[in-house]
């Protein structure tokens, strides 16, 4: 699976984002979905996941009420909605996929296939 990332860019605090993220081959509705993102001088750190139907989701309480992590099996994608963003929330963000549940996963551990990543900045 091959993975590509897009939609970062640079915002002002309080606005908003979608990042989308693509995926390669035929079997993406096999795959559990999750974004992480690293700032710089800290470790990638788990924002939310999606199950393979999309039934089930997850944050970070960071992110809760604010992001939203949503996907669309026909067209091989994932998105996160980012709403009123914050400066700590710039950071490079990457999306993951990992066959190894057929639930949630919140560990980076767990993924085996990583985008190239897209960077947020979100000024003050």
């Amino acid at each position: 699976v091959q993975l590509v990332e897009s939609g970062g860019g640079l915002v002002q605090a309080e606005g908003f984002l979608r990042l989308s993220c693509a995926a390669s081959g035929r079997t993406f509705s096999s795959y559990a979905m999750g974004w992480f993102r690293q700032a710089p001088g800290k470790e990638r750190e788990f924002v939310s996941t999606i199950s393979r139907s999309g039934g089930s989701t997850y944050y970070t309480d960071s992110v809760k009420g604010r992001f939203t992590i949503s996907r669309d099996n026909a067209r091989n994608t994932v998105y996160l909605q980012m709403n009123s963003l914050k400066p700590e929330d710039t950071a490079v963000y990457y999306c993951a996929a990992t066959a190894a549940t057929t639930g949630l996963a919140s560990e980076p551990r767990m993924y085996s296939y990583w985008g190239q990543g897209t960077q947020v900045t979100v000024s003050s």
